[in-house]
Formats: structure tokens, sequence, C-alpha cells
């Protein structure tokens, strides 16, 4: 099939690889704009745009869509299909409807359940133990149209969301392939979601980071674990910010019973190793974290230059 890529963080570049590594043809790419980073605020391309100019794709960047020149690309190229994987703007009915296989999208969950703009760290977030990728043919909801195919995939106990990121989204890639390839061969019958069984997750705000000891530690256990490696898991212990990268369940009280949740404990060396925090319900030991502005530290190195003394309460700021 002739195609245009449409996607931008390294999830989109997965896929766009593979593509291009396929018997597929990429006939232009479109990502979102450059974006300022850093104190400098310098101007930074996506990942996708990357790889794009690296095999010389026709790159458009539009702010909105539609957009006159990426309209003109398409109606000069015909291609037989739009692929998104993470673009980051929603598609307007002209470019839905334009390809004979209108546009095919590539999303990390097994629809309907967890559509919107944080599925992987959804799933990790609500403790689930199976995920997964689908593809669908795009209509004007969002993550509504027909499905295509799927792939389910176990979630480990102690996985992060930067691990089951990285697998969804080779996962995604090969399965982004075998759609096109059975499109083509005409085997593949689209099959309409039940919306009954659908739920929406919002894109993450700075108050989703911040950790309550209040809650249950499973509940707290799962928050760092879906926060890892970005943006990560926040507390603070006098007013000042720590990032919590990693931890594990407790077996047992660890002398914390009696406090209020969010205490420090002695550290522990034993077979279980970490900072103790009181919890609502037992105790999580911290096993990485990061004081602003330093690295991020397994807690025996954090220990030895910053030392949290046992007694002491995290909390919010």
């Amino acid at each position: 099939m002739k195609l245009v890529f449409m996607g931008t963080p390294e999830f989109s570049e997965i896929s766009l690889s593979r593509l291009l590594q396929s018997k597929h043809e990429i006939l232009g790419v479109v990502t979102q704009p450059d974006r300022p980073k850093g104190r400098g605020l310098k101007l930074y391309p996506s990942p996708v745009k990357k790889l794009a100019v690296a095999n010389n794709s026709p790159i458009f960047q539009p702010k909105q869509l539609p957009e006159q020149d990426l309209t003109k690309f398409l109606e000069k190229t015909k291609p037989d299909a739009i692929i998104v994987v993470a673009y980051g703007l929603k598609i307007p009915p002209v470019l839905l409807n334009f390809p004979p296989y209108g546009c095919i999208n590539l999303h990390a969950s097994l629809l309907p359940k967890y559509r919107g703009a944080s599925p992987i760290q959804a799933v990790i977030l609500n403790g689930e133990k199976v995920t997964g990728v689908t593809t669908m043919k795009m209509d004007e909801g969002w993550d509504t149209g027909d499905i295509l195919l799927t792939h389910s995939v176990p979630i480990g106990e102690q996985e992060n969301f930067g691990s089951l990121h990285d697998r969804l989204a080779t996962i995604g890639a090969d399965l982004l392939v075998e759609t096109l390839n059975l499109l083509e061969a005409g085997k593949v019958k689209p099959l309409p979601q039940n919306h009954n069984e659908a739920n929406y997750v919002r894109k993450l705000s700075t108050d989703d980071f911040i950790l309550d000891w209040s809650a249950d530690t499973t509940f707290l256990y799962n928050r760092i674990r879906g926060l890892d490696p970005i943006p990560g898991a926040r507390t603070y212990l006098d007013g000042k910010l720590l990032k919590i990268w990693s931890a594990t369940i407790g077996e047992g009280w660890y002398g914390l019973k009696n406090t209020v949740p969010g205490t420090i404990g002695e550290p522990e060396m034993g077979e279980q190793k970490g900072i103790p925090v009181r919890t609502k319900d037992g105790v999580l030991l911290i096993t990485e974290l990061q004081n602003p502005g330093k690295k991020r530290l397994n807690f025996e190195q954090f220990m030895a230059g910053s030392p949290l003394q046992a007694g002491l309460v995290l909390g919010e700021k």
C-alpha cells in the first residue's frame, strides 16, 4: 500500500520504522511542530520527524488540521491509507474519508477499554493484569472506530510504564503491518466496538503525580510503577520535592503500625530492602528516589548522601 504516516512520540517512531522496513511505501510523514525544551527553550523535532529526515521522507508539521499544503500533497500522491499513531491532533472528516482504506489507527489498549490519552499508564495505575494493542478504522469519535485486529499481552507484577510502553510499541508496530497486509488481501472484517464497555482516560496532570500516603499500599505501588520513568511519582518532605521511582510492598509493619501515613521507618537491609514508609493499610519499601536537581539513586546511595531520619513524615507540599 501507499501510505501517509501521522505520529509524533517514540511510540509512533517504532511503528514508522517498522513500516519503512515493510513492503508498504511511505509517501510522506505528518508530525507535530518542533517543541521548545530546556532552559534555552531550543526547538527540538519529534522522534518521528528525526526518523523521517533520516529517510528523506516529505514532512508536514501543521499547527492544525486540515492544512492546505498537506491536502494538496494527498490529492497529488493519492495514498491508499493514512496511518495514525499517537499523532496528537484530532483528524478531521476531510482526511478520515480521503483514502480508499481510510485512516488506520494503532491504539495502546484493548478497545473499547481505555480510550483516550494515557492508556498505558492507566492500566498500571488501575492494577490491570492484561492489556494490549488495537488497530482500528478511525471515525469522527475519540477511539470509537471499528476494530480491525487486537493483540493481548500480560502485565508483569513489577512492570513499569517504561517497559510496558516499549513492549506495546514493538508489538503494535508488528500488528499494524499485519493489519495492512490483511486489509490489502481482503481478509479483515471490521468489528464495531461495544460502546457500553468503553471508558476514557484523560491526560495525567501534575496533581496525579503526588503520592497520598493515606491511600492503600497497592494503590501507591501501582502509581509509582505507572509513573516510572515519566514523569515520576512525587512526595514532599519539609516542603522539598522528592521523586519516588520504585518501591516494593512490605511484608510487615517495620515498627510503623502505630504511626500516621507517610511516616518514615529505619532502612531495611535484609532480604526486603528499602526505606519503609507507612501507608493506609501497610508499608511500602522505597528502593529508588531522587532529590531535585540530583540523579536518580537507589535508596542506599540516597541515604549515604541525604539521610532521611526515621520518624519524619512525607506528605503534600
